[in-house]
This record gives C-alpha cells, sequence and structure tokens, in this order.
C-alpha cells in the first residue's frame, strides 16, 4: 500500500519525503488556499520534490472548462494528476482526459455506485472519503471494503486512494482490506510513528549506558 501525503504545505512535505515515508502528494483547493501563494507555483515546487504522483484539483463545475483546467494543470509537471469532482459533468471530463492521456483522480466518492462509475469512465484512482462518512456516523472503512470487492469482480484497473483519513487506525484497516493508496495529513503520519512503548525503550536504554564504566 502505497502512502501520500494530503497537504501542499511544503515544510510538511519535504519533511515526510525525506523520511522516506511518502510516494505521493494530494492537493485540494482548500489546502492550496493555506499556503498563500499562486497554485502553478507550489504545484511545481511540489513536484519537483515528490517524483510520483501530485493531485491538483480542478474548480470548474463543467466538463468544457475542467477539461480546459486539466490540460494547463497537467503542463506544470509530467507527474500531475487531475482531481475531479464525482458529478455527471466530472465524468465526462474523466472521460475526454482518458483520450488526451492525462491521468485523474476522481473525487468526493461516497457510495460503491460512484465508484463503478467512476471506473467505467477510465479513472486512474478513485477517492472515497471515510472520515466525513465517519462523522454523520457511517462506516466508511465499509466502503472501501465494497469498492475493493466490485474491483477486483470485474478487474477495474482504477486505484483506491483510501481519503480523509483520520487516524492511524484508518490506516491500519485500510492495509488490512487491500487498498492500494491512503493519503494522510502530516499529522497523522507523525502519529504513526510513534508508539510509548517505543519511547519507554529509549529512555531505558539511555538509562543504562550511563551505568556503563567509561574507564
Amino acid at each position: 500500500m502505497l502512502i501520500f501525503i494530503d497537504s501542499a504545505n511544503i515544510n510538511e512535505i519535504e519533511e515526510a519525503y525525506n523520511c522516506g515515508l511518502i510516494d505521493g502528494v494530494t492537493t485540494n483547493p482548500t489546502l492550496l488556499a493555506k499556503e498563500n501563494q499562486p497554485v502553478d507555483r507550489i504545484l511545481k515546487k511540489i513536484c519537483s520534490i515528490v517524483k510520483g504522483p501530485v493531485s491538483a484539483e480542478v474548480i470548474s463545475l463543467d466538463s468544457k472548462n475542467m477539461i480546459k483546467e486539466a490540460k494547463h494543470l497537467s503542463k506544470i509537471a509530467s507527474n500531475i494528476v487531475i482531481k475531479i469532482p464525482l458529478t455527471k459533468e466530472g465524468l465526462k471530463a474523466v472521460r475526454v482526459l482518458l483520450k488526451e492521456k492525462i491521468k485523474t483522480n476522481v473525487t468526493l466518492c461516497f457510495s460503491p455506485t460512484q465508484a463503478i462509475l467512476a471506473a467505467k469512465a477510465g479513472a486512474d484512482y478513485i477517492s472515497p472519503f471515510i472520515g466525513r462518512l465517519d462523522d454523520i456516523s457511517q462506516n466508511g472503512m465499509e466502503l472501501i471494503e465494497k469498492i475493493k470487492q466490485i474491483y477486483n469482480n470485474y478487474n477495474f484497473k482504477t486505484k483506491i486512494i483510501v481519503a480523509s483519513v483520520r487516524n492511524p487506525l484508518h490506516i491500519l484497516k485500510a492495509a488490512l482490506i487491500g487498498a492500494d493508496i491512503v493519503t494522510v495529513p502530516f499529522s497523522v503520519i507523525e502519529q504513526l510513528v510513534k508508539h510509548p512503548l517505543t519511547d519507554v525503550g529509549i529512555q531505558r536504554f539511555l538509562e543504562d549506558y550511563k551505568k556503563i564504566p567509561k574507564r
């Protein structure tokens, strides 16, 4: 399972990448707005750090302008993937971009049937938002299980990006299900590294080391 960072912050991306923790990046308009810089500049910098897929989202609501935005964004770097919302217009855009050989990540997926449509349209990636389902008292990980089974049933090539991840348990469950990718905020990536017994063990070793005679 690949791990992407869900961030547009250069410092976070560099820190995670330098630790060898991430294989790609996902951004969205909300994350980009926090950086207070031109979008193209931020994306170009991210793509210079991470050579894996970097998702950049269109903001148009009609397929014609989605396609126009996608063509512009795809010229920023060869590893840009275009995030397209899971709407009827979005699916139209995915079909066209498939023919243009521009990779797409269909986002804001909340049902297995939506995931079927994205795969049939030719999306390279599907992003089910599990945390937002959990927020409304639904089980987000059940959605991942269903999409995984359906894609296996029909040999769809679309890769599953588990999105809206809120905690390490989401990542563990995604790995057990066999999801292709999880995209994770920097704060959750940091939680993955930590364990109280690791900290206790380090402290004990350091204390014992002090007892070793120096001569």
